[in-house]
């Protein structure tokens, strides 16, 4: 299934019979952010993690492991990358304020972007947030540009629209592999009046800062984190021998449960007072960084379509 713009994508929505009422619509975005090739487009916004796995690491993730084995979470994330820096990443930042070559290229990136959706929107902002937008800035870092626009412009169901953007975006995120001075870029659109748990976010549109950062010494709990995401990571090996196993309908089920329970983690995390420096947080960065969010979510695909397959042998009995 795919669209080239918002017409298309209501057409696709709307066009079927049981897509008419407002349940099956909603079944319909579902189905059509949650499913296909594309990574990133799933409604977690978990993003693939991949650019920084060498073969060798590849090779362990595919193998389902207790946490602390060969290949796993003490050998791929390093506790010094979520220190906190004495300044802004230097070749993105300049005085405090964001390097105008890289201001200027961000913003481009974001015409060509709405450009690309063929239809009138109104940016009420563009914005730069996330770890690079903050003192705690690393290698895994990516440039989080979020586009602040009105749903309602566009069309008065919000979560219709949310899911064009978040096909749209996910889309653009696969097809295009962008980076300032080395770090990617990632393109998410937000609603006007939604609320960012952040403690850094700078406005690039109008180049200043709506929430800035402090470099404050943070006290992270790396034990705890590493406790919870062990604890979410086992659960997807234990998953991974369920589909080993053909229990495709019980590993379906477990895996929206494991994919629920990490969604709330990060959001309780967020909404406490450390933010993104809480030990739900960084457990949540861990997931992501070790590729086991990843593996989640290839997983939901991997089950539902042996789970909708008929086997050749199957289909030789039925003919017989």
């Amino acid at each position: 299934m795919a669209f080239d713009s918002w017409k298309d994508f209501t057409r696709i929505l709307r066009e079927a019979p049981e897509r008419r009422s407002p349940a099956g619509i909603e079944k319909a975005m579902k189905a059509l952010v949650g499913s296909g090739t594309h990574t990133g487009g799933n409604p977690t916004g978990y993003k693939t993690q991949t650019k920084y796995l060498d073969d060798e690491q590849d090779d362990r993730n595919k193998v389902s492991a207790p946490p602390g084995a060969t290949g796993g979470l003490e050998e791929e994330v390093e506790e010094e990358t979520f220190e906190m820096h004495p300044e802004l990443q230097p070749e993105i930042w300049r005085d405090n304020r964001l390097w105008p070559e890289v201001r200027s290229r961000l913003l481009e990136i974001v015409d060509d972007f709405i450009d690309g959706l063929d239809m009138e929107i109104t940016i009420e902002d563009v914005r730069l947030t996330g770890s690079l937008a903050n003192y705690n800035w690393s290698k895994y870092s990516d440039a989080d540009v979020h586009i602040v626009v009105d749903y309602t412009e566009i069309d008065e169901d919000v979560q219709l629209v949310k899911s064009f953007f978040d096909v749209a975006r996910a889309r653009w995120n696969t097809l295009h592999d962008i980076k300032m001075y080395g770090f990617e870029v990632e393109l998410y659109v937000e609603n006007v009046g939604d609320h960012h748990q952040s403690s850094g976010i700078y406005s690039i549109m109008d180049d200043t800062w709506i929430i800035e950062p402090s470099p404050r010494d943070v006290d992270i709990d790396f034990g705890t984190a590493r406790k919870k995401s062990d604890d979410i990571e086992t659960q997807v090996n234990l998953i991974d021998r369920m589909l080993d196993a053909g229990k495709l309908a019980a590993s379906l089920k477990s895996i929206e449960r494991v994919k629920q329970k990490v969604r709330r983690m990060r959001q309780a995390g967020l909404s406490s007072p450390q933010k993104e420096f809480s030990p739900e947080n960084i457990a949540f960065k861990i997931l992501r960084r070790n590729d086991t969010l990843a593996r989640l979510s290839q997983m939901k695909y991997t089950a539902y379509d042996r789970h909708m397959s008929i086997q050749e042998e199957q289909d030789e009995i039925s003919r017989n």
